[in-house]
């Protein structure tokens, strides 16, 4: 299902590149130096725009900034005794919402010692998914209606925010689920280009807190 529903993604943005006036070569390059969809999005509309290398560089640097916490927690979840240093850098690279939602809920499943071998069978297929559906919706572009295969595009963080809420017996999750789905409309409305950076900060964050104080208040025997 994960594949899937990550194919559908790059299907779209197949299409899109294409759309956008630029090669399959470069779709495929976008994917083997950034593998985030959010972050080559991106790329591809403001290159297209024609938009300076600096503006392009930092639009994707910000899009992508989520992925460094999310390397850093799933991270040690990762180590194998044995394994050389050089391998978790390789991994890092992918790690993006699929590989990472779905590690963070099978990895305590898997004996310790395979786990780097898991994550490097399943991100891996993942990432050659998305070249192959890349390749398949450039190819297909125009012969399905364009909101249609834009929409694809959409699917995974759908698909991401399902994830989180079939393991919603996490109270800080579902604070942020909760809190961010609040907030998300009304701060687009306030600034569309710097609303939805604000709402994870306030949300996250908020959700930490309120958790945080919740876990105190339990421990003094209030609760």
């Amino acid at each position: 299902m994960p594949g899937l529903v990550l194919g559908a993604s790059f299907l779209g943005f197949g299409s899109l590149v294409r759309e956008s006036g630029l090669s399959l070569w470069q779709g495929l390059a976008s994917s083997l130096g950034m593998w985030a969809l959010p972050g080559q999005v991106a790329f591809v509309e403001l290159y297209a725009a024609g938009a300076s290398a600096f503006a392009i560089v930092l639009a994707v640097a910000l899009t992508n900034a989520r992925l460094m916490p999310m390397t850093v927690v799933l991270q040690p979840r990762l180590r194998t005794p044995g394994v050389a240093a050089w391998r978790y850098y390789v991994a890092a690279h992918f790690v993006a919402v699929t590989s990472w939602a779905n590690s963070m809920q099978r990895l305590p499943e898997v004996p310790e010692r395979h786990r780097m071998a898991w994550f490097a069978a399943f991100a891996g297929g993942l990432f050659l998914g998305s070249f192959a559906a890349t390749a398949a919706g450039y190819a297909l572009a125009g012969l399905v209606p364009k909101p249609v295969t834009l929409a694809l595009v959409f699917l995974n963080p759908v698909y991401f925010m399902l994830i989180f809420i079939t393991d919603l017996k996490h109270r800080a999750k579902a604070l942020a689920l909760v809190t961010g789905a609040v907030l998300g409309p009304l701060l687009h409305q306030v600034d569309a280009d710097w609303g939805l950076l604000a709402t994870g900060l306030i949300a996250g964050t908020a959700a930490f807190l309120a958790d945080l104080a919740w876990r105190r208040y339990a421990g003094a025997g209030h609760g």
